[in-house]
């Protein structure tokens, strides 16, 4: 071989070797900062169900503040994404390998979990009550500390989970000790799709203490120090606090901002 065609094919070749390497260190680069960035300033999330229209439709795509709210709480009304206190095993299966890549990249104590997408109804220490909407047959309006905030008057929602039963919780963690219950199947599969059991059982004092019942067979619901409650604005088709109860404030992972897909979509998450 001609030594002039033997360096140039090495010069080449650490050419080549030189480009690689940089391509490499550019990715690890790119990739620590996408996981400093997940990790602290934003995530994405996948919403997988209907529980927000018509405010958040089926299989949009969004991006999450994670700074604002360690510096601003959530005001009652805002839309908020948290990890669920609990193992959903439906909305697990629903998530693609991106998402499950991205989570996995979450703190070790939320995996396994998802990320629901709800509306802040009340933070620790508020008192619940739902309250006939006037002109809403089977609606009701939510009052906060015996006000209908302002965030929320335009907001109907339907009387199931804890405030139909104020034994709800402790049926959906024991359906074995409600086997009378006309709704027995439909929590025995609910108790099987999440780890609710195990939540509900380790949460001290539990749940039911946080509910009453008053004169009038109203059910109150009051959130404990630590805790938020959050309602899905489909009402009729949302798996929210009123059927599992309260979620940790350090759950919270933030509020949506920006809708990224679909395109046509694309935008600004509105309240």
């Amino acid at each position: 071989m001609n030594p002039r065609n033997k360096e140039a094919k090495s010069a080449i070749y650490q050419k080549a070797k030189h480009e690689a390497l940089e391509w490499a260190k550019a990715f690890v680069v790119a990739f620590i900062i996408a996981i400093a960035i997940k990790l602290f300033v934003l995530d994405t999330m996948i919403v997988p169900t209907g529980s927000m229209l018509p405010t958040i439709q089926l299989n949009d795509r969004l991006f999450v503040d994670k700074i604002t709210w360690q510096y601003q709480k959530p005001s009652i009304g805002e839309i908020v994404v948290f990890w669920t206190p609990f193992v959903d095993k439906s909305a697990l299966r629903m998530l693609g390998p991106f998402d499950k890549f991205m989570d996995a990249l979450s703190p070790a104590k939320f995996h396994g979990h998802v990320k629901y997408v709800k509306r802040l109804i009340a933070s620790g220490g508020d008192t619940l009550e739902l309250v006939p909407a006037p002109g809403h047959p089977y609606m009701y309006h939510i009052e906060v500390n015996g006000k209908i905030p302002k965030a929320l008057k335009n907001r109907l929602y339907s009387k199931q989970g804890i405030f139909a039963d104020p034994k709800f919780y402790d049926k959906l963690a024991h359906p074995e000790k409600y086997t009378y219950d006309p709704n027995y199947k439909i929590l025995l599969y609910f108790n099987r799709d999440t780890d609710y059991t195990q939540y509900y059982d380790r949460s001290s004092p539990k749940w039911g203490k946080y509910v009453s019942v008053d004169a009038s067979g109203n059910v109150i619901v009051h959130v404990p120090k630590g805790y938020f409650f959050a309602m899905g604005d489909n009402t009729t088709d949302s798996f929210d606090s009123r059927y599992w109860g309260f979620v940790p404030d350090e759950n919270m992972v933030g509020a949506p901002f920006l809708r990224i897909w679909p395109l046509n979509r694309f935008g600004a998450v509105k309240l």
